[in-house]
């Protein structure tokens, strides 16, 4: 998966935003304030680091020689992924969905509540 298509994903999960809160080589993708997903966007190959349950992140590390346990994050709980063409996309984008849910599981009723709406709304973006 190439930087825009990648971008263009996450982008399009509802409340979800770009930051770059630990400097200019890792775009951090967040849903209202929670990180699901880090990008080392220059990096060649690209790699994104996201959140997993834990045994799902051991399967798939011993699935794809790819994934990796999380680069400076909570080994357990996260990996990341070199997008060397070895993980399919789909593969891929079902990996981001789980992150992005497995965050989601974990906000306040409000933000959960804030997301549906948006969802509604149709508003991908971050509610004032």
């Amino acid at each position: 998966m190439d930087y825009e298509t990648l971008c263009a994903y996450l982008e399009g999960k509802v409340g979800a935003r770009r930051d770059m809160p630990f400097g200019a080589d890792t775009l951090v993708f967040k849903v209202l304030h929670r990180m699901f997903a880090l990008v080392a966007w220059q990096a060649s190959p690209l790699s994104i680091s996201l959140k997993a349950d834990p045994v799902d992140a051991v399967i798939l590390r011993n699935l794809f020689d790819a994934v990796r346990p999380g680069y400076h994050l909570n080994k357990k709980h996260w990996n990341t992924v070199t997008l060397d063409g070895s993980v399919l996309d789909a593969e891929l984008m079902k990996m981001i969905d789980e992150s992005y849910t497995l965050v989601v599981q974990r906000m306040t009723r409000a933000d959960q509540a804030k997301l549906k709406k948006m969802e509604r709304l149709g508003d991908d973006k971050e509610a004032g």
